[in-house]
């Protein structure tokens, strides 16, 4: 079966975009955007930038891996945002910018393209995956958008992984909340 699908990922935190070539048997790409604001290569230190481009390197893989299997472009824009998720050097869950109040609150959207169905969630503090979290409002909810404890709530109530509010913290991000 032929298919011709886009992908865009974004994700929050570097400026710096990739792109994965086509082979010549796929009909897709993938790009991922580690999101907005200036960071200096001065600023990142000697292996900095190369750290963050071995994150998007591995968001992209993570996203072509889906569709190589076939799966769909919201299961591989998922799966790119996981990375980032997990990944400290990203503002996505772990390594989430601090609120004012000094808590790690994200936010996340979703939107699948076939249908025009959209999920978000605002200020979680819990689930591991907020991207996760938006996309179960998205498709196991009458909602858009779910924020604060409620959106925690929904999330840990529909059997997403959820981590204590500690697990999001960072020094790096914390010493940037001072600055």
């Amino acid at each position: 079966m032929q298919r011709s699908v886009s992908v865009v990922a974004m994700g929050l935190l570097s400026a710096v975009s990739v792109c994965v070539a086509q082979q010549p048997a796929h009909h897709w790409a993938i790009v991922v955007h580690g999101g907005a604001g200036v960071i200096e290569k001065s600023a990142l230190g000697p292996n900095g930038d190369k750290a963050y481009r071995a994150g998007l390197d591995r968001a992209i893989h993570a996203g072509a891996a889906v569709l190589d299997k076939g799966g769909s472009a919201m299961d591989a824009v998922e799966a790119a945002i996981h990375v980032f998720e997990d990944d400290p050097l990203f503002n996505a869950g772990k390594g989430a910018v601090f609120s004012r109040e000094g808590k790690n609150e994200m936010d996340a959207s979703i939107m699948d393209g076939s249908n025009l169905k959209a999920g978000a969630v605002a200020g979680v503090t819990r689930p591991r995956h907020p991207i996760s979290a938006a996309r179960a409002v998205m498709e196991k909810s009458q909602h858009v958008m779910i924020a604060g404890p409620g959106a925690d709530a929904f999330a840990e109530s529909v059997g997403l992984e959820v981590e204590p509010p500690s697990y999001f913290f960072t020094e790096s991000r914390w010493e940037a909340l001072s600055t």
